[in-house]
Protein backbone atom coordinates (compact mmCIF):
# COMPACT_ATOMS: atom_id res chain seq x y z
CA UNK A 1 0.00 0.00 0.00
CA UNK A 2 1.14 3.53 -0.71
CA UNK A 3 0.89 6.64 1.47
CA UNK A 4 -2.37 7.76 -0.16
CA UNK A 5 -4.06 4.55 0.98
CA UNK A 6 -2.88 5.11 4.55
CA UNK A 7 -4.13 8.69 4.45
CA UNK A 8 -7.53 7.42 3.27
CA UNK A 9 -7.60 4.88 6.10
CA UNK A 10 -6.69 7.61 8.60
CA UNK A 11 -9.52 9.79 7.29
CA UNK A 12 -11.96 6.89 7.62
CA UNK A 13 -10.66 6.17 11.13
CA UNK A 14 -11.35 9.74 12.23
CA UNK A 15 -14.86 9.51 10.77
CA UNK A 16 -15.41 6.21 12.58
CA UNK A 17 -14.01 7.68 15.79
CA UNK A 18 -16.49 10.55 15.47
CA UNK A 19 -19.33 8.05 15.17
CA UNK A 20 -18.24 6.12 18.26
CA UNK A 21 -17.63 9.25 20.33
CA UNK A 22 -21.12 10.48 19.48
CA UNK A 23 -22.48 7.03 20.34
CA UNK A 24 -20.62 7.17 23.65
CA UNK A 25 -22.08 10.61 24.28
CA UNK A 26 -25.56 9.24 23.69
CA UNK A 27 -25.32 5.91 25.55
CA UNK A 28 -22.43 6.41 27.99
CA UNK A 29 -21.40 2.79 27.56
CA UNK A 30 -17.86 2.09 28.72
CA UNK A 31 -17.23 -0.35 25.89
CA UNK A 32 -18.27 2.17 23.24
CA UNK A 33 -15.94 4.74 24.81
CA UNK A 34 -13.04 2.29 24.69
CA UNK A 35 -13.77 1.53 21.03
CA UNK A 36 -13.84 5.27 20.22
CA UNK A 37 -10.46 5.82 21.87
CA UNK A 38 -8.98 2.69 20.26
CA UNK A 39 -10.15 3.74 16.79
CA UNK A 40 -8.62 7.20 17.36
CA UNK A 41 -5.31 5.66 18.39
CA UNK A 42 -5.33 3.34 15.39
CA UNK A 43 -6.10 6.32 13.17
CA UNK A 44 -3.13 8.23 14.57
CA UNK A 45 -0.84 5.22 14.06
CA UNK A 46 -2.06 4.65 10.50
CA UNK A 47 -1.75 8.36 9.78
CA UNK A 48 1.83 8.43 11.11
CA UNK A 49 2.77 5.42 8.99
CA UNK A 50 1.26 7.18 5.97
CA UNK A 51 3.38 10.27 6.62
CA UNK A 52 6.46 8.08 6.91
CA UNK A 53 5.67 6.25 3.68
CA UNK A 54 5.21 9.55 1.84
CA UNK A 55 8.66 10.60 3.05
CA UNK A 56 10.12 7.34 1.71
CA UNK A 57 8.24 7.76 -1.58
CA UNK A 58 9.74 11.21 -2.05
CA UNK A 59 13.25 9.73 -1.79
CA UNK A 60 12.35 6.99 -4.27
CA UNK A 61 11.32 9.73 -6.71
CA UNK A 62 14.71 11.39 -6.24
CA UNK A 63 13.16 14.37 -4.46
CA UNK A 64 13.75 13.49 -0.81
CA UNK A 65 12.07 15.87 1.58
CA UNK A 66 9.88 15.72 4.68
CA UNK A 67 6.14 15.53 3.85
CA UNK A 68 5.41 19.01 5.18
CA UNK A 69 6.04 21.27 2.21
CA UNK A 70 2.66 21.99 0.55
CA UNK A 71 -1.01 22.35 1.50
CA UNK A 72 -1.79 18.65 1.10
CA UNK A 73 1.11 17.56 3.30
CA UNK A 74 0.74 20.29 5.91
CA UNK A 75 -3.05 19.86 6.26
CA UNK A 76 -2.53 16.15 6.77
CA UNK A 77 0.00 16.92 9.50
CA UNK A 78 -2.42 19.47 10.99
CA UNK A 79 -5.13 16.81 11.35
CA UNK A 80 -2.62 14.42 12.90
CA UNK A 81 -1.61 17.06 15.46
CA UNK A 82 -5.28 17.72 16.30
CA UNK A 83 -5.92 14.05 17.08
CA UNK A 84 -2.71 13.63 19.08
CA UNK A 85 -3.53 16.76 21.10
CA UNK A 86 -7.05 15.49 21.73
CA UNK A 87 -5.88 12.05 22.86
CA UNK A 88 -3.49 13.68 25.32
CA UNK A 89 -6.37 15.78 26.68
CA UNK A 90 -8.56 12.69 26.95
CA UNK A 91 -5.82 10.85 28.82
CA UNK A 92 -5.09 13.79 31.13
CA UNK A 93 -8.67 14.80 31.97
CA UNK A 94 -10.44 11.45 31.44
CA UNK A 95 -13.14 13.14 29.33
CA UNK A 96 -14.10 11.00 26.34
CA UNK A 97 -17.17 13.06 25.45
CA UNK A 98 -14.95 15.81 24.02
CA UNK A 99 -14.06 13.44 21.21
CA UNK A 100 -17.52 14.09 19.75
CA UNK A 101 -16.40 17.70 19.22
CA UNK A 102 -12.71 17.35 18.33
CA UNK A 103 -12.61 14.18 16.19
CA UNK A 104 -14.91 15.79 13.57
CA UNK A 105 -12.41 18.66 13.24
CA UNK A 106 -9.65 16.20 12.28
CA UNK A 107 -11.98 14.40 9.88
CA UNK A 108 -13.10 17.65 8.21
CA UNK A 109 -9.46 18.73 7.73
CA UNK A 110 -8.56 15.40 6.13
CA UNK A 111 -11.69 15.31 3.96
CA UNK A 112 -11.18 18.89 2.74
CA UNK A 113 -7.55 18.07 2.06
CA UNK A 114 -8.47 15.11 -0.13
CA UNK A 115 -11.12 17.11 -1.99
CA UNK A 116 -9.29 20.34 -2.71
CA UNK A 117 -5.54 19.70 -2.83
CA UNK A 118 -3.50 17.48 -5.17
CA UNK A 119 -1.47 14.76 -3.47
CA UNK A 120 1.43 14.51 -5.90
CA UNK A 121 4.92 14.79 -4.48
CA UNK A 122 6.72 17.81 -5.90
CA UNK A 123 10.34 19.02 -5.67
CA UNK A 124 11.01 21.72 -3.13
CA UNK A 125 11.46 25.25 -4.39
CA UNK A 126 14.80 26.79 -3.31
CA UNK A 127 13.25 28.76 -0.43
CA UNK A 128 12.03 25.50 1.18
CA UNK A 129 15.30 23.61 0.88
CA UNK A 130 16.37 23.97 4.48
CA UNK A 131 16.26 22.03 7.74
CA UNK A 132 14.36 25.02 9.13
CA UNK A 133 11.35 23.63 7.25
CA UNK A 134 11.10 20.80 9.78
CA UNK A 135 11.62 22.97 12.85
CA UNK A 136 9.20 25.68 11.76
CA UNK A 137 6.37 23.49 10.48
CA UNK A 138 6.47 21.00 13.36
CA UNK A 139 6.41 23.61 16.12
CA UNK A 140 3.75 25.66 14.33
CA UNK A 141 1.39 22.80 13.62
CA UNK A 142 1.72 21.15 17.00
CA UNK A 143 0.61 24.51 18.43
CA UNK A 144 -2.23 24.61 15.88
CA UNK A 145 -3.35 21.17 17.07
CA UNK A 146 -3.53 22.42 20.66
CA UNK A 147 -5.42 25.53 19.53
CA UNK A 148 -7.91 23.39 17.58
CA UNK A 149 -8.71 21.52 20.80
CA UNK A 150 -9.13 24.81 22.67
CA UNK A 151 -11.42 26.03 19.87
CA UNK A 152 -13.70 23.00 20.10
CA UNK A 153 -13.81 23.22 23.88
CA UNK A 154 -14.54 26.96 23.74
CA UNK A 155 -17.48 26.48 21.38
CA UNK A 156 -18.81 23.82 23.70
CA UNK A 157 -18.32 26.12 26.71
CA UNK A 158 -20.35 28.92 25.14
CA UNK A 159 -23.15 26.57 24.08
CA UNK A 160 -23.28 24.96 27.50
CA UNK A 161 -23.19 28.33 29.29
CA UNK A 162 -26.00 29.60 27.09
CA UNK A 163 -28.06 26.51 27.88
CA UNK A 164 -27.52 26.97 31.59
CA UNK A 165 -28.57 30.61 31.41
CA UNK A 166 -31.77 29.64 29.60
CA UNK A 167 -32.43 26.74 31.93
CA UNK A 168 -32.41 24.25 29.05
CA UNK A 169 -28.97 22.75 29.51
CA UNK A 170 -30.14 19.78 31.60
CA UNK A 171 -32.71 18.87 28.93
CA UNK A 172 -30.21 18.62 26.08
CA UNK A 173 -27.09 16.68 25.08
CA UNK A 174 -25.01 19.52 26.51
CA UNK A 175 -25.62 18.10 29.98
CA UNK A 176 -23.54 15.06 28.98
CA UNK A 177 -20.38 17.12 28.46
CA UNK A 178 -18.00 18.14 31.28
CA UNK A 179 -19.08 21.03 33.49
CA UNK A 180 -18.05 24.60 32.68
CA UNK A 181 -15.17 24.65 35.16
CA UNK A 182 -13.55 21.60 33.55
CA UNK A 183 -14.05 22.99 30.03
CA UNK A 184 -12.48 26.29 31.07
CA UNK A 185 -9.50 24.47 32.56
CA UNK A 186 -8.97 22.37 29.43
CA UNK A 187 -9.17 25.50 27.29
CA UNK A 188 -6.51 27.19 29.39
CA UNK A 189 -4.18 24.17 29.47
CA UNK A 190 -4.40 23.69 25.70
CA UNK A 191 -3.48 27.32 25.06
CA UNK A 192 -0.78 27.25 27.72
CA UNK A 193 0.85 24.41 25.76
CA UNK A 194 0.18 25.84 22.31
CA UNK A 195 1.40 29.38 22.97
CA UNK A 196 5.10 28.63 23.63
CA UNK A 197 5.11 26.29 20.63
CA UNK A 198 3.63 29.06 18.47
CA UNK A 199 6.37 31.34 19.78
CA UNK A 200 8.99 28.79 18.74
CA UNK A 201 7.27 28.49 15.37
CA UNK A 202 7.58 32.24 14.79
CA UNK A 203 11.22 32.27 15.93
CA UNK A 204 12.19 29.34 13.69
CA UNK A 205 10.22 30.96 10.86
CA UNK A 206 12.25 34.14 11.28
CA UNK A 207 15.49 32.15 11.21
CA UNK A 208 14.28 30.35 8.09
CA UNK A 209 13.34 33.67 6.45
CA UNK A 210 16.85 34.96 7.09
CA UNK A 211 18.30 31.81 5.50
CA UNK A 212 15.99 31.99 2.46
CA UNK A 213 15.59 35.74 1.89
CA UNK A 214 18.37 37.38 3.88
CA UNK A 215 16.12 39.07 6.45
CA UNK A 216 14.55 37.86 9.67
CA UNK A 217 11.36 39.86 9.25
CA UNK A 218 9.87 41.58 6.21
CA UNK A 219 6.25 42.19 7.30
CA UNK A 220 5.09 39.69 4.72
CA UNK A 221 1.30 39.07 5.14
CA UNK A 222 1.83 35.61 6.66
CA UNK A 223 4.42 36.97 9.08
CA UNK A 224 2.10 39.80 10.03
CA UNK A 225 -0.87 37.51 10.62
CA UNK A 226 1.31 35.09 12.58
CA UNK A 227 2.19 37.99 14.85
CA UNK A 228 -1.49 38.99 15.14
CA UNK A 229 -2.32 35.41 16.14
CA UNK A 230 0.48 35.45 18.70
CA UNK A 231 -0.84 38.68 20.23
CA UNK A 232 -4.37 37.25 20.52
CA UNK A 233 -3.18 34.22 22.47
CA UNK A 234 -0.78 36.39 24.47
CA UNK A 235 -3.76 38.59 25.37
CA UNK A 236 -5.67 35.46 26.43
CA UNK A 237 -2.91 34.36 28.82
CA UNK A 238 -2.32 37.90 30.10
CA UNK A 239 -6.02 38.46 30.77
CA UNK A 240 -6.39 35.14 32.55
CA UNK A 241 -3.24 35.30 34.64
CA UNK A 242 -3.22 38.99 35.59
CA UNK A 243 -6.86 40.10 35.21
CA UNK A 244 -8.55 36.93 36.34
CA UNK A 245 -10.52 36.46 33.12
CA UNK A 246 -12.25 33.09 32.89
CA UNK A 247 -15.28 31.54 31.29
CA UNK A 248 -17.05 33.28 28.43
CA UNK A 249 -14.48 36.04 27.90
CA UNK A 250 -11.58 33.65 27.50
CA UNK A 251 -13.69 31.25 25.41
CA UNK A 252 -14.43 34.07 22.97
CA UNK A 253 -10.74 35.01 22.83
CA UNK A 254 -9.85 31.38 22.14
CA UNK A 255 -12.30 31.25 19.21
CA UNK A 256 -10.97 34.53 17.81
CA UNK A 257 -7.44 33.16 18.14
CA UNK A 258 -8.26 30.01 16.19
CA UNK A 259 -9.99 32.07 13.49
CA UNK A 260 -6.69 33.97 13.18
CA UNK A 261 -4.83 30.64 12.97
CA UNK A 262 -7.04 29.48 10.10
CA UNK A 263 -6.67 32.78 8.26
CA UNK A 264 -2.90 32.79 8.77
CA UNK A 265 -2.65 29.23 7.50
CA UNK A 266 -5.17 29.18 4.64
CA UNK A 267 -6.60 32.65 4.04
CA UNK A 268 -3.31 34.47 3.56
CA UNK A 269 -2.16 31.95 0.94
CA UNK A 270 -5.14 32.56 -1.32
CA UNK A 271 -6.35 36.06 -0.53
CA UNK A 272 -3.14 38.06 -0.05
CA UNK A 273 -0.05 37.74 -2.22
CA UNK A 274 3.36 37.69 -0.56
CA UNK A 275 6.58 35.78 -0.11
CA UNK A 276 4.64 32.79 1.24
CA UNK A 277 2.21 32.57 -1.68
CA UNK A 278 3.90 29.38 -2.87
CA UNK A 279 2.37 27.56 0.11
Amino acid sequence: MDSATFHFLATFSYLLATFFYVAYLAFRTRGVGMIATSVSIVGVIVHTVGKGLRWVESYKLGIGHAPLSNMYESMSFFALCVMVAYLLVEWKFKQKTLGAVVAPIAFIIMAANALFFPDEIRPLIPALQSDWLLYHVITSFVSYGAFAVSFGVSLLYLLKARGENRGTENKSLLALFPDLKVLDEINYKAIAVGFPLLTLGIITGAAWANYAWGTYWSWDPKETWSLITWFIYAAYLHARLTRGWQGKKTAVLSIIGFAAVVFTYVGVNYLISGLHSYA
